[in-house]
């Protein structure tokens, strides 16, 4: 499939659609299906498939997965990414929703079947890319602005620097030592954050007079992706999110477990535009066939990383997944209590299913593909794949160590003014050397964020999984084994948010009864077996370290 930016296929609608009686009347309650309902409803000889769209930071996926959550066809689209301005990024949110449906249709064209034989669909999303739009019109007031989109970096700096934010932080402090709350713990060390919705809406709503004079009138709809494509493809029925994406815009409050007046209130914000959040997986609506072609039911909605740790079966306090893309991220199942962090680990809902409620820690480097799409651009590999058989051909990385910061440093260093460096290259330095360093600089700042959420949690650490295009990098992934002495599972599964999304759409449709039945069908790649040779890593990890604190404070404050 051309993944340029050329004519999007036409939809016709697709006749016999399915009979929506068939499934259980649990669903329209976003309530999943206890064992016995499933088996008193579901038609046991009919073969189920589930459609599962992942929208992401760079392209748009659909998979159609059978009940052994084997990969039965799939389709992959490139964003077209907009940039009017510098530092600006942002998608067309009609451009979006055209592609959403024909990736839909074509991936279960691809699988070769008919939409009647799709049981349920499930959507995950990046997260806190967002647009606001007009609940009379339906009209966008302007696009999706995504989470990179930097339009709102002075807001952060103003906000994080005032006094209104210093009160905030310091009556908080005293609560939490008079109290102890968690809640108090986390307001205490609160900071606005430009991958977080908050500031970029402030300035959404500073910027557009239009919004502000509808608001008032109650006309304002706000949504990230996720609430954007359901209230379309639902043909204007349902202004919706789940627990895991609105626990990811920085406009919910983990504690109360509701959009954060504080915040709100704080920046003036109407809490009358954000849509009712659901669980995570239930019912999220039907699909017009109208719009897409054909109906079904939504039976999940769930955030990217949320998404990739249920892929991965980390349905346990203590197990760990990490994400290795664009960017390094590492998720603690911290159980059904969020974690107030000092060190930067942000508290998420993963998933919320009936009565069961999970949370997770998390932590995240921005700087992980690009590292090695840059030394590609440098003639340094070919290709990102080559880059792990380089790293081997020399013993070590010849006394260099890089620090990977073209986004700054996030936790638990959190500089915004850290400046990717390297240091330590002689005229001896041969790319292989370099390629080594780099690689081991991404193995260090896992071991950073694996530390950091062993120490600030206090829960053993288990069951490492590894996922993403960078993780299927030999050489690193054993090094990140080396550097936290723990085994580390790869998995076989090529994308675990979309797989994620498809196993919770599946358990609210019945397709499956269990997370027991999830566990039986993850499947290894490989597992990576510490060597016990940390006495001669941690050399290396602490003079990274050294060379991290050097190349800190590097940009001036403005």
């Amino acid at each position: 499939m051309d993944e340029g930016a050329g004519d999007t296929p036409q939809l016709e609608p697709v006749g016999n659609e399915p009979d929506l009686n068939a499934f259980p009347a649990l669903l329209l309650n976003n309530a999943p299906l206890s064992e016995g309902e499933v088996n008193a409803t579901t038609p046991s000889m009919v073969e189920q498939f589930i459609l599962s769209i992942d929208i992401g930071t760079t392209n748009l996926r659909g998979h159609v997965y059978s009940k052994s959550a084997s990969l039965k066809g799939s389709i992959s689209k490139q964003h077209q990414i907009l940039q009017p301005l510098p530092g600006w990024r942002e998608l067309d949110p009609h451009r979006l929703l055209t592609d959403v449906c024909a990736v839909a249709q074509d991936s279960i064209k691809a699988a070769g079947l008919r939409p009647q034989q799709i049981t349920c669909m499930g959507i995950t999303t990046m997260r806190a890319t967002f647009v606001t739009w007009d609940r009379e019109t339906g009209e966008p007031f302007h696009n999706l602005i995504t989470w990179q989109d930097l339009r709102a970096a002075d807001y952060v700096s103003i906000w994080n620097k005032s006094y209104t934010l210093r009160a905030l932080n310091t009556g908080a402090k005293i609560l939490h030592a008079l109290m102890r709350k968690k809640r108090h713990l986390a307001a205490s060390v609160l900071k606005f954050m430009s991958k977080q919705v908050t500031m970029r809406l402030l300035w959404v709503f500073d910027n557009i007079p239009a919004i502000r004079e509808r608001a008032a009138l109650g006309q304002v709809m706000f949504g990230c992706t996720e609430s954007w494509i359901l209230w379309n493809l639902t043909g204007k029925k349902s202004h919706v999110t789940d627990y895991s994406c609105a626990s990811s815009t920085g406009l919910f409050d983990p504690f109360q477990m509701e959009w954060s007046t504080i915040v709100c209130g704080l920046l003036n914000i109407p809490m009358s535009i954000f849509p009712q959040i659901l669980d995570t997986s239930g019912s999220f609506g039907v699909t017009d066939a109208t719009v897409i072609g054909f109906e079904v039911p939504i039976t999940a909605v769930v955030a990217d990383q949320q998404s990739s740790m249920f892929g991965h079966c980390c349905f346990d306090v203590g197990d760990v997944k990490c994400t290795m893309g664009t960017g390094t991220f590492l998720d603690l199942n911290t159980g059904s209590k969020p974690h107030a962090s000092i060190a930067g680990l942000y508290p998420l809902i993963g998933w919320k299913i009936r009565d069961e409620l999970v949370f997770l820690a998390e932590g995240q480097s921005a700087d992980t593909g690009i590292v090695l799409e840059w030394a590609k651009t440098l003639g340094l590999i070919a290709d990102p794949a080559e880059s792990s058989s380089l790293a081997e051909s020399v013993a070590d990385s010849g006394g260099v160590f890089f620090v990977p910061a073209f986004s700054g440093l996030q936790a638990p260093f959190n500089d915004d003014r850290a400046v990717t460096a390297i240091f330590g290259v002689t005229p001896s330095t041969t790319k292989a050397h370099l390629v080594r360093s780099m690689l081991e600089s991404l193995a260090f700042r896992f071991k950073s964020l694996y530390e950091t959420a062993l120490t600030e949690t206090r829960i053993p650490l288990s069951h490492v999984r590894v996922d993403g295009g960078v993780a299927r990098n030999d050489f690193l992934v054993q090094l990140m084994s080396d550097t936290v002495n723990q085994v580390i599972d790869r998995s076989q599964h090529s994308d675990m948010s979309c797989l994620g999304a498809a196993f919770l759409a599946g358990l609210a449709a019945g397709v499956w009864c269990s997370k027991e039945e999830l566990r039986a069908l993850r499947q290894s790649d490989r597992q990576f077996e510490p060597r016990h040779n940390w006495s001669q890593v941690k050399v290396l990890y602490h003079q990274w370290e050294n060379a991290v604190h050097r190349s800190q404070n590097w940009y001036p404050s403005s």
